[in-house]
């Protein structure tokens, strides 16, 4: 499907080099999991083939939505705190920093990222504590992708990516001093099934430090409302199974954790909402670096993003999909904000856990 797109230094770039066929067949594998399949109409049955099917869910959907989550986002595909004044690209180093400095990175620690995306947490992470980091992802152009970016920041003794399923990790027990994953777990159909997996993994005194993607107790699975704005997450996400707060607690104590810390990142008095970038509103920019990371998320500049992609699939420069993908990212982007605004959802709730030095096999 991507040919020699990985090479190519931006998303948008990359993003006009797939092949059409295989990214036509991308786009109608992943859509056939959410066409027709509304919050009102949603059964158990529904949720439960997603969840059956979720690491190739999850492949299609970063196959389709990579370059554009690079063109529109960075090369950390996760949300962060605002301080005042902080431009988006420290405000995400800095929600980096945050999670090394709570699980007590050190230098020479072997390190384990779990859903590595394109090696942007990875990176940066690797150069602020000094540590060496494996990046465990099950989709090869997103790897392709890391492993170039990692040479080209002169940092391949420090990282190297593989692939693999994070329900069925391949590595030896005992293997790494710390593990963290950045909102990447949520891909999981159980939570308690890839804390187990990073639990064998870590070492005995080991620690995890994750921001997962939950729903706070405020959701209520009975309201449409909520339902609505869970799907159109899920959907706009390549996520087959997202869960409250509580759940995603109780799935790292039964994994045999020792929780250490957690908090919900997102329920802060911050000046400026995480979900900002998303919300198009010039009143929450924090500096005039960011004008054009809302000006691309107001209604405008979203219809001009549509009718360009659109124009550019009808002309056969951008492959077939692409204008369904960035719609189906919009259609997140906006039950985002309202899961935000409303708190049923949180994209950084913060465990950080330790398996205990003495432990049960």
């Amino acid at each position: 499907m991507h040919g020699k797109s990985a090479e190519e230094k931006a998303g948008f770039r990359a993003m006009l080099r797939k092949d059409p066929i295989a990214q036509k067949a991308a786009v109608d594998e992943y859509f056939k999991h959410w066409d027709n399949k509304s919050a009102g109409t949603e059964t158990q049955e529904i949720r439960d083939a997603r969840k059956a099917e979720y690491a190739t869910l999850t492949r299609h959907y970063y196959n389709l939505a990579t370059d554009l989550y690079e063109y529109g986002w960075g090369a950390s595909f996760h949300f962060c705190r605002f301080a005042y004044g902080e431009n988006f690209h420290q405000a995400i180093a800095r929600h980096e920093h945050y999670l090394a400095h709570k699980m007590g990175l050190q230098e020479g620690m072997n390190v384990l990222d779990v859903g590595c995306g394109v090696g942007g947490p990875a990176r940066e992470i690797a150069k602020f504590a000094g540590v060496n980091i494996t990046g465990l992802n099950n989709n090869d152009y997103q790897i392709e992708r890391a492993i170039r970016y990692a040479s080209k920041e002169g940092l391949s003794k420090q990282l190297n990516f593989t692939k693999g399923d994070f329900m069925q990790m391949s590595f030896p027990a005992d293997t790494f001093d710390a593990v963290y994953a950045i909102e990447a777990t949520v891909h999981a159909p159980s939570l308690e099934g890839v804390y187990s997996q990073i639990y064998r993994v870590l070492k005995p005194g080991g620690v995890f430090g994750v921001y997962e993607w939950v729903m706070t107790e405020n959701y209520d699975n009975d309201n449409p409302h909520h339902r609505e704005v869970r799907l159109g997450i899920e959907q706009g996400d390549g996520i087959s199974n997202m869960v409250k707060i509580s759940e995603a607690l109780q799935a790292i104590k039964n994994a045999g954790f020792e929780l250490e810390f957690h908090d919900d990142l997102a329920d802060k008095p911050d000046a400026t909402p995480w979900y900002y970038p998303l919300a198009g509103d010039f009143r929450m920019m924090g500096s005039y670096w960011d004008f054009f990371t809302i000006a691309r998320m107001t209604k405008l500049g979203r219809g001009a993003i549509h009718k360009f992609v659109g124009g550019l699939e009808m002309i056969g420069i951008a492959p077939h999909g692409t204008q369904k993908t960035a719609n189906s990212l919009a259609v997140a982007a906006d039950n985002l904000v309202a899961g935000g605004k409303e708190k049923l959802f949180t994209p950084m709730y913060l465990m950080v856990a330790r398996k205990p030095k003495t432990y049960r096999s």
